[in-house]
């Protein structure tokens, strides 16, 4: 076959708009045509097969489904999807009517009903960082519970000086066929439950399991960007396999991160609110704004009305995938005093007959005139309500 992976709706022969239900259909369709089983020494039907396999594990996952529409074949590589169909047993176990169980040449079982070494558990714990360290980044040290590999029997489960027998109902497999119609169904062999081999004399360090619970110290590295509800997968940081040759299972973190009253998260952008008084909004001023890298000074202009916005560029939260980083937006919020002194008061009665009223005569006359401008085509070039209702009053 073609070395130039093809478009996996073609391959599963379904629209870009299939549904779960669709998918499902489409990949029962081809595995049961070109399952190496039922066509041995087919090299081609075998890589159909193959090719299959991986369509529908990527479109199957709506995250790497995603990512694929978003972005081809790229999308789910890059997120750590490996499509070497050694962690696909979910699928398989999704049509064990189909695979049966048994290893075939390529996917993890040897070829001709061989045995399939389990891996470990997965294991997922909760990390909780603050929002500076979520947009800055950190690297932090865990402990967590897992199961490892017993140190006595170097995790065979036998008794020291002594080996694990072939397990006699199976002959090693792990599995013991059945026949059901035209189809031959492996399942788990009773007897020695998938190990392939059956232990005559416990080791006294871990009573047979091949396995102990110990703490261990982990090391997390928190990219920056990361969102809360996020997860982290640490590849072979889970429990043991409890079969010898078995890959250990996979460690999951899942960040939350502390809300921090300074910000409101938008993606990767960032909002704030900045207090200003009523005289800081109408005059202008220099104020401190916070920011993920510490505070810094800008320049608020006169006339600043309430709840307008000034957007700092790139100064919001990075990409968690390194795609940059998002803006700071500053939100001006204007105080008005709930309680006066007897001099403020005097003040602003003093002062309120020369601010602008949208109820005063004046503003009134000013919306006349716009309105019968715009009815005439006439001149909008005249400035603002506001610098015009200043202009009458000098007059």
């Amino acid at each position: 076959m073609s070395s130039q992976k093809r478009d996996y709706y073609e391959v599963l022969g379904v629209s870009r708009t299939a549904d779960d239900a669709e998918l499902k259909k489409a990949y029962r369709r081809m595995a049961m045509e070109f399952h190496p089983d039922r066509r041995p020494g087919d090299k081609e039907a075998e890589e159909k097969f193959k090719e299959a396999a991986e369509a529908y594990a990527v479109l199957s996952d709506g995250e790497k489904r995603s990512l694929y529409d978003r972005f081809g074949h790229q999308g789910p590589a890059q997120a750590g999807f490996n499509p070497g169909f050694g962690g696909m047993e979910d699928i398989f176990s999704a049509f064990a009517d189909i695979f049966g169980g048994g290893g075939f040449p390529g996917f993890g079982g040897g070829g001709g009903g061989g045995r399939r070494v389990a891996r470990g558990d997965d294991i997922e714990i909760e990390l909780t960082v603050s929002f500076l360290d979520a947009a800055r980044g950190i690297k932090r040290e865990i402990e967590i519970d897992r199961h490892s590999a017993c140190d006595t029997c170097k995790g065979s489960g036998a008794k020291p000086g002594t080996q694990p027998q072939r397990c006699r109902t199976c002959n090693g497999r792990g599995q013991v066929a059945h026949q059901q119609g035209f189809f031959v169904i492996s399942t788990t062999c009773p007897q020695c439950r998938g190990a392939g081999s059956t232990i005559a004399e416990k080791c006294s360090g871990c009573k047979g399991a091949g396995q102990v619970a110990r703490r261990a110290t982990v090391s997390v590295t928190v990219p920056a960007g990361i969102d809360d509800g996020q997860r982290l997968r640490l590849n072979g940081q889970g429990d043991a396999s409890s079969q010898q040759g078995g890959d250990p299972g996979d460690l999951y973190v899942l960040i939350r991160v502390q809300a921090d009253p300074r910000f409101v998260r938008d993606g990767d952008d960032l909002w704030t609110d900045v207090p200003l008084t009523f005289a800081e909004a109408a005059l202008g001023t220099r104020v401190e704004v916070p920011t993920p890298e510490g505070s810094e000074h800008i320049e608020v202009a006169p006339g600043t009305q309430p709840l307008s916005k000034q957007v700092l560029s790139g100064r919001g939260m990075p990409n968690v995938r390194g795609r940059g980083r998002g803006n700071l937006v500053v939100r001006f919020v204007v105080l008005v005093p709930k309680e006066l002194t007897p001099e403020s008061r005097e003040l602003i009665e003093k002062l309120g007959p020369h601010l602008y009223s949208p109820r005063s005569a004046a503003s009134q006359e000013i919306h006349e005139e716009d309105a019968a401008d715009d009815s005439h085509g006439g001149d909008s070039d005249k400035g603002s309500v506001f610098d015009r209702l200043f202009r009458k009053k000098k007059k």
